[in-house]
Order: C-alpha cells, then structure tokens, then sequence
C-alpha cells in the first residue's frame, strides 16, 4: 500500500488524527502495543512497539507521514529519559528511510521564559526535569536529517482527554457536581488546547512542505482561569457552577517530600501560579486555521464525557 498516514500511539492526539485523516479518506496506519484505535474502513490497527526498530521499520512501509504521538510510560521525569529519545530516534529514522516527513506534538514546557506570552520565535531552552528533555528533545529533531514539524499545544482539554488538569480532575466533578481541586490559582490565565484543533494543525503541517523543520503554535484560544474554564463546562452541561479550591504550591511542594508522583505534579506549579500564556497567532495565519470557539469546544468535551457514563 502507498500514500499511507502512520499515527504512533492511541491516546486523545494519536486517535484524533487517525479519526480526522480517515474522514478525510486517508488511509491511516495506528501503531500500538495492544492493538487499539478508531474502527474506520480506512485505519489499519497494527500491534507494534515504537522501541523496536525493526518493527518500526516494517510499519512505516509506504508512510508519507508519520504522527508520532506516544509519550512515556509513566509522568516522571525517569521514564521521559528512559523513554522518548530512544523512540524519537528510532521513529525518526525509520521515517527517513521511508522518505516521510513525522509530526510531533510538543508542549509547552521547553519555553526558558514562560512569564511573558510564548511565541514561536521565543527561547525554547529550558533546563532541568521533564522541561529539560523537552528541550533535549526538540534539539534532535532538529538536527535529524529527517524532516520534522513540532506543533506546540497548551493543556490538553476535549473529547478523549483524561488524565489532563482539564480532564478527568475537572469535567467529571463538574458534572456531579462536585468540588473541584486544581493545583496554583484559580484566577490566572492559562492556554488550554482543544485536542480537535492541535490534530487539524498537525495534519495540515504534515500536508504543507514549507511549514517543514519548524516549531508551529496549535490554534489556540485565548488564555483563560481554570474557574472561567470550569464555568464554560457548567454552561455546556447546564449545571450549576461546584465548588472550586485551589490547593496552594507550598501545600504541593510539602507533599512532594512523600510522593514521587506529587512532586512530579509540583514541578509544573510555574504554570498555574502565574499567567502561562502562548500566543498562536502567527501560526493561525500559516496554517489558515483558527482555534474552535469555547462553547462549542466545551459542549462537545462534556458530551463525550456524559457518553462514558
């Protein structure tokens, strides 16, 4: 087969660009370990691990374009180095091989001065944890012979999206009607991705050779407060508005000297503490995209969440 579209990994991204180039009559190949992804006439699910170099090699068989959307095993800054440069590598050869350019799906933790709005052209040398294999990340891509695009996105939020400030911690409870706890402040702006549209600028990039070897903004909407967020979600589930409490960095970063897990979490207190703004713009125009507007990004998020009931 030829002309073929692969997406490593099965979570919100990778499902979502499998679900969106199938609808637009692509044929997609979805490499995963257990076998998933979306049912479509046109997406082939294969079985394959993304450290194996040779099945990678075998998988990327007649690949355009590669979607490389597998992220570590676990969120610690441990896995992220045991992990993804060694699939990086792997997925970024085979794809040279396989003359495909590949897509990856980057955030925002690389930005070395995240206090002012992050643009494309800002400094992305951040140093240390998770931050910094970010960086080391971005560095490899660039100097690959294989041709790259990196699409950076805020917080993940919409359908699929779980285990995200704005997924299963927030959209459920606020269903139920139930407290929410988020972590820094409830009043500070803060850029959240809708999944759907980080997907349509990948798939886009992946289409558009001079968009190649470089670093684009998803389509995003204009910073919000987590409690701005919340309400969106209440409105498009016509509930009445729950409880909201912030839990304090200094709470955090005390309970990280008992959990591994919490201090992973606090190491990205920096990004609710204070306003974490990325500005899209420049990439809007590029892409001629623009992000969906909150109400309908939010009415569908809470209805796949009231689906999974």
């Amino acid at each position: 087969m030829s002309n073929i579209y692969v997406v490593t990994g099965a979570g919100p991204v990778g499902w979502t660009v499998a679900e969106q180039l199938a609808e637009q009559g692509k044929k997609v190949r979805i490499l995963t370990r257990s076998g998933t992804g979306p049912e479509h006439p046109l997406v082939e699910r294969v079985k394959a691990d993304v450290q194996d170099a040779a099945q990678v090699q075998g998988a990327f068989a007649g690949a355009v374009a590669v979607f490389h959307c597998v992220h570590g095993s676990s969120y610690t800054v441990d896995a992220w180095q045991a992990e993804l440069p060694r699939a990086e590598q792997t997925v970024l050869a085979a794809a040279g091989e396989a003359g495909a350019v590949v897509v990856f799906p980057e955030s925002l933790y690389s930005y070395s001065e995240p206090g002012r709005p992050m643009t494309e052209a800002g400094p992305r040398t951040a140093q240390g944890g998770k931050r910094g294999v970010r960086t080391q990340l971005l560095k490899a891509r660039d100097a690959s012979p294989t041709n790259t695009v990196s699409v950076v996105a805020g917080d993940f939020f919409g359908p699929r999206v779980r285990t995200s400030h704005a997924g299963e911690r927030m959209v459920p409870a606020v269903l139920a009607g139930k407290r929410i706890w988020v972590i820094g402040s409830t009043s500070q702006p803060h850029s959240f991705t809708y999944v759907p549209d980080l997907a349509a600028a990948m798939i886009h990039a992946a289409q558009t050779p001079l968009l190649w070897n470089q670093v684009w903004h998803a389509p995003t909407l204009e910073a919000v407060t987590q409690r701005q967020l919340a309400t969106a979600f209440t409105e498009a589930g016509g509930v009445e508005s729950p409880k909201m409490v912030a839990v304090p960095g200094w709470a955090l970063r005390a309970l990280g000297a008992f959990s591994k897990d919490v201090r992973e979490l606090a190491e990205m207190l920096y990004q609710f503490e204070k306003p974490f703004v990325m500005d899209s713009t420049p990439s809007q125009t590029a892409l001629g995209l623009r992000p969906t507007p909150l109400p309908e990004a939010a009415a569908a998020t809470v209805a796949w969440w009231r689906a999974q009931r």
